[in-house]
């Protein structure tokens, strides 16, 4: 009797056991969608209208309940930062979004978080992002080409592959990621390279990160850490100093410069041709308030390769202008200084 009576107790904890570890195997990664407005956002009056649709009228719970396969690989919570084009992304919704994303990747019942957003200044959010949010969860900034009435919308697709990109331990230690197309593409290098096709983000040096086989993420290399990447706490940042960018062209002189300078610009991005190359006027310009301690950073409008020119600035190096402009915005609310700030760039 006391035999029966020691198998029925272990049959009773064995089923007990299996019962706890098939309840362990249903929680679901949690995930936290932080809404910014954009295109995956956008709705049109025709199935057929890809360029003239309205971004940014539909709100984040719209975007979770026309998913339903959400449900089934993470649980999900939105919360709606704005409702904007990227191109009206200031830098209080910027702020905003680092502070939010810090304080939910802090929470133990969150693996990740996705952000979606327009697509014009994707870019430059998602590389903020990766400088100022901390910890190895992952953080996935999405968006679409085409509104959500056409004809192949693309962001209910890309939307679900950036949730489960962030409910994925092989996301981990990945840095901000951008997700399109499936693709998987670093925050730290990756660019916008067409207006209006599908397969519109490239690291044209870097290549991608990993692509989707369906929604499942597969990763062609381990995690790594860009070189030269930084981290800013931005915990204490109210605003940040104004840095315009100032396009290179032919027969240019500088009173752009100087405009900047009146309108209270506290360092200044050169788009310039070639190797960041400006005509002769601009240059003497900017060797006169580089000699003064003025950050000036010389970038390149070609769209690729690595910035070298340091004779009116600081070399951008890897980073196209607007990137270049996200790193020194960053810098000067630190308080740092030329000397400093070349190692940013430089690494």
């Amino acid at each position: 009797m006391l035999a029966f009576r020691t198998i029925i107790a272990f049959l009773a904890a064995g089923l007990l056991a299996n019962g706890a570890v098939h309840a362990q195997q249903q929680v679901k990664p949690g995930v936290v969608i932080f809404a910014t407005g954009g295109t995956i956002a956008g709705t049109a009056k025709s199935s057929i209208d890809t360029t003239t649709y309205r971004s940014s009228t539909l709100e984040v719970q719209s975007l979770i309940d026309a998913v339903p396969e959400i449900r089934e690989v993470a649980t999900v919570t939105g919360e709606q930062i704005s409702n904007v084009g990227s191109p009206d992304v200031d830098q209080s919704i910027l702020l905003r979004l680092a502070r939010e994303i810090n304080r939910s990747l802090a929470d133990p019942g969150v693996h990740g978080v996705v952000v979606t957003h327009g697509t014009d200044t994707l870019e430059e959010t998602a590389f903020f992002l990766d400088l100022t949010t901390a910890g190895t969860k992952p953080v996935v900034i999405v968006g679409a080409m085409r509104p959500t009435t056409a004809i192949s919308a693309d962001g209910p697709m890309n939307l679900l592959q950036a949730i489960t990109l962030a409910a994925s331990r092989d996301a981990d230690n990945r840095g901000a990621m951008i997700v399109l197309n499936d693709r998987i593409g670093s925050a730290f290098y990756t660019t916008k390279t067409n207006t209006t096709s599908l397969d519109a983000f490239r690291a044209t040096e870097q290549g991608y990160l990993g692509m989707f086989i369906g929604v499942k993420p597969r990763f062609y290399y381990s995690p790594a850490i860009p070189r030269g990447k930084l981290t800013f706490n931005v915990n204490g940042v109210n605003s940040f100093p104004k840095v315009p960018i100032i396009y290179s062209y032919e027969d240019q002189d500088a009173d752009q410069i100087d405009a900047a300078l009146r309108a209270g610009a506290k360092g200044i991005v050169i788009a310039g041709s070639g190797n960041g190359a400006t005509p002769l006027s601009v240059r003497k310009r900017l060797i006169e308030l580089t000699s003064q301690g003025f950050p000036i950073v010389l970038s390149t409008r070609t769209g690729g390769g690595f910035s070298t020119r340091s004779v009116e600035g600081i070399a951008s190096g890897i980073f196209n202008p607007q990137k270049s402009r996200i790193l020194l915005m960053l810098a000067l609310a630190q308080g740092a200084d030329v000397p400093t700030i070349r190692t940013y760039f430089h690494e």
